[in-house]
């Protein structure tokens, strides 16, 4: 297979008080505050349905993740032993892509507010999508 590439354009990005990759929760759900996904004005028409209390998927570039890293010791734990970076849900991997299952909390002009998203402010957003259940609307 040749190689390829893709151009990916930021729909958005982060403003979360998470700074530090470092001392951010592993998982949203592990203590993450409240955080806003704010979107290019040039796509807010994209948001337009989106609701406070819907589940979505929050696909982000995890722009300080190393592309280099091929294995590692799931959550930092070197007592355990390392694992391919596509078993785990490691920031450092060939393509830095993070998967974020979120609620709405609040619809703002040209912005969300979500619960349970562990990114640090200035993450690019790639992409938002509706959490489907067995029968949907949508």
């Amino acid at each position: 297979m040749p190689e390829a590439t893709y151009e990916l354009r930021p729909v958005g990005w982060v403003t979360s008080p998470l700074t530090d990759r470092e001392t951010a929760p592993k998982q949203g759900d592990e203590g993450a505050p409240p955080a806003r996904v704010v979107f290019r004005p040039d796509l807010r028409e994209a948001a337009a349905d989106l609701r406070t209390g819907d589940e979505v998927l929050v696909l982000t570039w995890l722009h300080q993740g190393r592309r280099d890293v091929l294995s590692v010791h799931p959550r930092g734990d070197t007592n355990r032993p390392r694992q391919g970076v596509f078993s785990t849900r490691s920031p450092d991997r060939p393509n830095p892509i993070g998967l974020h299952a979120v609620t709405i909390t609040a619809v703002e002009e040209g912005a969300i507010v979500v619960r349970d998203l562990e990114a640090i402010d200035g993450t690019p957003i790639l992409d938002v999508k509706p959490v489907l259940g067995a029968v949907h609307e949508r």
